[in-house]
């Protein structure tokens, strides 16, 4: 049985999927792992914007990344996506948001500053 997703977790996901170039990474990398350099060129993005972008979506643990050595002794950096499936709905939001905790405090509404 799966652990029950959190709050911060499905946060971190949706965050991390609130991108068009993330987006595109995983569609890239379904059914089938990569490394950098080559995805790069798929995607015709720069190699430090994709490398930001993958932290983004490993830390929200949707893609993963694996050191290999070359056959040249080359270090190559793969990502292949991880398995995952959510259903959001207004139910799950009702039971995450329940222990839902703030990084910083959340910001007063605007009746009680005035």
């Amino acid at each position: 049985m799966e652990d029950p997703i959190t709050a911060n977790d499905l946060l971190k996901i949706v965050g991390a999927l609130a991108n068009p170039h993330r987006l595109r990474i995983v569609a890239a990398l379904a059914g089938r792992r990569n490394y950098v350099s080559q995805l790069a060129r798929d995607l015709n993005i720069s190699r430090p914007l994709l490398h930001l972008h993958l932290q983004k979506l490993e830390g929200a643990g949707l893609v993963r990344g694996t050191l290999e050595l070359s056959e040249d002794g080359k270090a190559m950096k793969y990502f292949e996506a991880t398995p995952f499936s959510i259903r959001i709905t207004p139910e799950l939001i009702a039971l995450v948001a329940e222990n839902l905790t703030f990084d910083e405090p959340p910001p007063e509404s605007t009746e009680a500053a005035q």
